[in-house]
């Protein structure tokens, strides 16, 4: 019977299969023998099952014994961590931190900053979601995330509080077996036309604003790293991150193209730490922004954003976010751009 089951008879249960014999577990328990017995067989008699052979010397655990000895351990450990969860509440620290991530983040500077994150906050439950493009201002507004690191196109939303946290520049690239790749002179919008652009957009509106689209044909995705998969293949063209593209053209797989008609900033993309308007950042949350900020001004890659009141200088090294892979979600969203 479950409502009779306390955490103390697991405890009991756990230590004698750690100790050997009740005797050793009532000294490490500070408890007589007979009270370490008593325990068991309270514990027998609850779950009408035989725990420990006493027919020899000393007791030992029968086979159902040890399945439900490493069943008192998970009880136990989940035990300590709800205990701590609650302790950490009290302290002022979230219950719980969820993290809503855009494809072209760097997920360098983010694996280093959680878990420093992890070091620093032991008991405290993270979730993480890499999203679709406009997925993690989803996940903001849903509630099911409280920090997303993310593009926000063409504008800040107004129910969303953003920082920006780096800026990522984008190059305009094909495999070289592409059409476009033999050109020898800019690319106009003309050349682009009838050749398929590669975009990263939210699954949930494809029909929504579009942004940087200069090619009538387009094949769309969801995540960065299947995208480069196709554009290596030679698919189409598309702007990649800078930094995930250059080794790939310095090699000969990818070439540049200089486009004559280019919407995209100067300066690149730049990347926010957002979160919702009403919904202030724990304790937790504020520390993993502070530490990724840290990360990312100290990092030597390109992408910096210019230093100014409330912003720090950034940078982005990263190959392995071009690796991610995304599961689109099914709940309809306000518009989100597409972006190339």
């Amino acid at each position: 019977m479950l409502s009779n089951l306390t955490l103390d008879q697991l405890r009991v249960l756990v230590t004698i299969a750690d100790t050997g014999s009740f005797s050793a577990a009532g000294r490490e328990l500070r408890r007589a023998q007979s009270a370490i017995s008593q325990a068991v067989a309270t514990l027998e008699n609850l779950q009408g099952v035989l725990l420990f052979d006493r027919s020899g010397h000393r007791p030992r655990l029968t086979e159902i014994g040890r399945v439900l000895v490493e069943q008192a351990r998970l009880v136990l450990a989940s035990a300590t961590r709800f205990e701590a969860v609650a302790a950490s509440t009290r302290a002022g620290l979230e219950p719980e931190l969820a993290l809503a991530i855009d494809p072209l983040v760097p997920t360098a500077p983010l694996i280093d900053s959680i878990r420093a994150l992890s070091g620093t906050f032991p008991d405290l439950p993270v979730s993480f979601s890499t999203e679709g493009l406009g997925g993690a201002v989803r996940r903001l507004r849903n509630g099911s995330a409280a920090l997303g690191i993310c593009l926000l196109l063409p504008t800040i939303p107004e129910d969303i509080a953003a920082s920006p946290l780096l800026r990522i520049g984008l190059q305009a690239v094909v495999a070289p077996t592409h059409p476009l790749a033999t050109l020898g002179r800019p690319v106009t919008r003309g050349d682009l036309e009838p050749h398929v652009q590669l975009v990263l957009s939210d699954p949930m509106d494809a029909g929504g604003a579009n942004y940087g689209l200069l090619s009538s044909r387009l094949w769309r995705f969801v995540d960065l790293g299947r995208r480069l998969d196709f554009l290596l293949a030679g698919f189409g063209w598309c702007r990649m991150p800078e930094h995930l593209v250059a080794g790939s053209i310095a090699a000969g797989h990818l070439v540049p193209l200089q486009l004559d008609d280019d919407s995209t900033p100067a300066g690149g993309l730049t990347i926010y730490a957002a979160h919702r308007r009403d919904r202030v950042l724990g304790v937790a949350g504020r520390w993993l922004l502070d530490e990724l900020k840290r990360r990312l001004s100290s990092d030597s890659g390109p992408g910096p954003y210019p230093s100014a009141p409330g912003r720090q200088t950034s940078q982005v090294v990263d190959r392995a976010s071009a690796a991610s892979r995304v599961a689109p979600t099914t709940r309809k969203v306000p518009r989100k751009p597409s972006t190339s």
